[in-house]
């Protein structure tokens, strides 16, 4: 069945959004077109370009397997494929018989409870009975050769190249993890998370921004993110290593790569805890003054002088009406007469300054003044020292022409991570995406979170970076609200979180639409996200060749999902971790649980890999070989 295709010329210095009402249509069977992304570079020069004001020429469509956008000289040509992810040949063309052989195998050791709950400690077992070369080699053929790309660098450009062949890029991640005990990795917590300056954490306001002992092993009940303990600067510094080389790696090895940090391996999670609790303090003044307006969501709240005065006093602020005048001036950015949260959340001005990192006006004296007062010298040094790794690493993306994914972590640490990444996108992102911010959209705050990020880069004139998943912590996240005593921060079920999910897409679908200046990277493993984000894109006229949105899933899950919609066009990514087979023991472990969890539900995976297996036994392919199969 036909459907419909806007095609439209890209003019050297041009903007998509712009270009807008110069489009032409034409009626073609569904493909979908990658190009290089310094299409519009190519023709930069042309003598001959067509001015923003002229109608563009429809490409000549050859036949239903060919179809051109033209930028310039650059022209690429794609083949029809399935989007409905039930096409096992089209999801295995790039595996080896041997590999699909693995695959099976691996998901069928995951879908037995009592290998993947005993998996930390038979994998253990097997390294002591089989000795070291044995146990590596039985790993590599199994859960190591299926889930990790390879030990160093060097050894995963084979894979790396193959699956560009097929349309799938790569997010480098080393992921080499510390074996703690739990008493290792609460001693190593608590440690971290008290100020030596406020021992009894008396200068922070909230319980949930706290350390508590009973939550000091942050990896339980977390199957799908990788968890950094802090053990002192020079450990964050080598972290700092690790984190460039996956970023000169994904620079070589690809055009368009990715590479993902965290930021408790940057620096001690205390800074984190008060950061986060003064920034949500901060936000929550906020929402007590703008009572009046609390059928809006807080991001759409606005505080005008008068109200501004007059809540101030019904609170019993000691404060003068020259006071409070003074401050709402200050906060009042543009001069509107009304005080936004983007302007609100200015109170707290990053400057780098040693005594000065976090900054709040003080009404009497008319100075800024540090917001987390309890903050030893030697704290502040570790503060200024997380920045400069952050900085550090931005600027190394920048060079290396990699976009830079900040994952998300708890909440009482995301506040934080948060506005630092925000800080971050503000310096870097002005003429290109470098950093990517990650939502996690099992929160109740997520939409809000992510709007009031988007309207402060459209406001200030900076690409917004975001990656959207669903979330990592949701069980730890609800006995720790329990627990402690503070509200659950998560939705209150699964279909809730899907809607939030979906909300969150779809508005910056929209906003992409709209201006063109947003990247968002859809990392979701849920077919029917994949087929809705994809839906709204044909909707909306946003062609995978924009290269504004983004698919991610991890090496070795949902390839049925990946490759096809690589071959199809789509902007791709596979997060490709890699290092030393003993040590990445945790990060299999998690792998393991994680398929265990997934096939329980779901075993379409298995089903299309029995498929392609049998379909090369019958056409006697036993032997196939990706790297000569024609593109």
């Amino acid at each position: 069945m036909a459907t419909r295709l806007t095609v439209i010329r890209l003019c050297p210095g041009v903007s998509r959004g712009l270009l807008r009402p110069q489009i032409a249509e034409v009626r073609v069977t569904p493909v979908r077109v990658k190009v290089d992304m310094a299409r519009a570079a190519v023709a930069a020069d042309k003598a001959d370009a067509q001015p923003a004001d002229v109608p563009a020429d429809v490409p000549e469509v050859k036949s239903r397997f060919d179809i051109r956008h033209d930028y310039g000289e650059q022209v690429r040509q794609f083949p029809i494929v399935s989007l409905n992810f039930d096409d096992a040949l089209e999801a295995y063309k790039s595996k080896t018989t041997r590999e699909i052989l693995r695959a099976l195998l691996v998901f069928k050791l995951c879908s037995f409870d009592i290998i993947v709950r005993n998996n930390t400690q038979l994998m253990k077992l097997g390294r002591r009975v089989l000795g070291r070369r044995l146990f590596k080699n039985c790993m590599k053929a199994t859960f190591y050769g299926h889930f990790v790309a390879g030990e160093d660098q060097e050894s995963i450009k084979p894979l790396i190249k193959r699956m560009e062949k097929f349309g799938v890029g790569s997010i480098l991640d080393y992921s080499v993890e510390e074996d703690l005990s739990r008493d290792e990795a609460v001693s190593a917590e608590m440690d971290s998370c008290v100020s030596s300056a406020e021992p009894d954490q008396s200068e922070i306001h909230s319980e949930k921004f706290k350390a508590h002992e009973e939550f000091g092993d942050r990896r339980e009940d977390v199957v799908s993110a990788r968890t950094y303990f802090y053990e002192d600067e020079h450990k964050c510094d080598e972290n700092v290593k690790i984190f460039l080389n996956c970023i000169k790696a994904a620079g070589y090895s690809s055009t368009d790569g990715f590479a993902a940090i965290k930021l408790t391996a940057l620096g001690r999670p205390q800074l984190l805890l008060q950061l986060s609790d003064v920034l949500s303090t901060t936000r929550q003044f906020f929402e007590v003054l703008t009572t009046a307006e609390e059928k809006l969501p807080w991001v759409k709240r606005k505080l005008t002088k008068e109200v501004f005065q007059n809540r101030l006093e019904e609170l019993g602020v000691p404060m003068s009406r020259d006071e409070s005048g003074w401050w709402f001036t200050w906060m009042d950015q543009d001069a509107s007469g009304d005080v936004d949260l983007l302007e609100w959340n200015q109170m707290l001005k990053p400057s780098h300054s040693l005594r000065k990192l976090f900054v709040v006006p003080n009404i009497e004296t008319g100075e800024l003044e540090p917001a987390m007062s309890s903050i030893t010298e030697e704290e502040e040094v570790q503060m200024k020292n997380m920045l400069q790794r952050m900085n550090m690493l931005a600027e190394a993306a920048q060079e290396h022409g990699v976009r830079l994914m900040v994952d998300a972590e708890q909440t009482y640490f995301q506040p934080a991570i948060a506005r630092l990444t925000v800080e971050m996108m503000r310096k870097f992102n002005r003429t290109r995406p470098v950093i990517f911010n990650t939502y996690q959209c099992y929160l109740k705050d997520a939409y809000n979170n992510l709007y009031a990020d988007m309207d402060l880069a459209r406001k200030e004139g900076w690409h917004f970076g975001c990656k959207l998943v669903r979330g990592a912590y949701m069980e730890q996240e609800r006995k720790r609200a329990e627990a402690v005593g503070y509200e659950d921060p998560i939705n209150p079920d699964y279909e809730a979180t899907n809607r939030m999910y979906h909300k969150c897409l779809d508005h910056m679908l929209t906003r992409i639409d709209k201006y063109g200046d947003i990247n968002v990277m859809v990392a979701s493993h849920n077919e029917d996200t994949v087929k809705h984000t994809v839906q709204r894109m044909r909707e909306l006229n946003i062609s995978p060749a924009d290269q504004t949105v983004y698919f991610g899933q991890l090496l070795g899950m949902c390839d049925q999902v990946s490759f096809p919609l690589g071959q199809a066009g789509y902007p791709v990514f596979k997060y490709v971790p890699y290092g030393p087979v003993e040590e990445v023991l945790p990060y299999l472990s998690r792998r393991a649980q994680e398929n265990s969890a997934i096939l329980k539900g779901a075993y379409k995976e298995r089903s299309l890999l029995w498929t392609e297996l049998t379909r090369r036994l019958s056409h006697l392919e036993f032997a196939h070989n990706p790297d000569k199969v024609q593109q």
